[in-house]
């Protein structure tokens, strides 16, 4: 993975090396491990310390090969690896724990085209939380199981990415 930081131009050569017994993140960048340890992760921010020190990122935009975003208010370019979903993934579900079971996610990128709930509102498991519309097609992101909306993190007309939040749920 090429890691450039616009302000500086600068470019890094990292590679995720994996997971230690407490599920934080190992990475590699310019030849030295590193460890990642996730505090808390949303859809378009999350917070981490890095070697002993407090990071927050934000998410600005994210295409198919690339992900810019600002780190302590720095902005960096992330070129995208097919492995980065697979270790936001493993990650979500390490950190999530209980947490893990309020969330509704989407399971693909996509287009929001319709939010069929709203903040308060009671569902059942199965019921449509909001509608994609991705490759010409429409899908249906199902809440899991009965509860209450909590917050809507999607509006209609946003873009989202694979395992984006769509909603959380009491």
């Amino acid at each position: 993975m090429e890691i450039k930081v616009e302000e500086i131009n600068q470019e890094f050569k990292g590679k995720i090396v994996g997971f230690d017994k407490d599920g934080n993140l190992i990475i590699e960048i310019n030849g030295s491990e590193h460890l990642i340890k996730i505090i808390e992760m949303k859809s378009d921010r999350f917070e981490f310390i890095f070697d002993n020190t407090f990071h927050e990122t934000m998410i600005s935009e994210s295409t198919s090969t690339e992900l810019k975003l600002l780190l302590d208010n720095i902005p960096m370019v992330l070129k995208k690896h097919i492995k980065l979903s697979e270790i936001i993934e493993k990650s979500n579900r390490l950190s999530g724990g209980s947490n893990s079971q309020n969330t509704i996610s989407s399971q693909i990128p996509g287009r929001v085209i319709s939010v069929a709930t709203n903040k308060g509102d009671t569902v059942k498991q199965g019921d449509n939380i909001v509608v994609l519309e991705s490759m010409k097609m429409q899908v249906a992101i199902k809440s899991h199981r009965d509860g209450t909306i909590k917050e809507l993190k999607v509006k209609e007309g946003q873009s989202i990415s694979r395992n984006d939040v769509v909603a959380i749920l009491e």
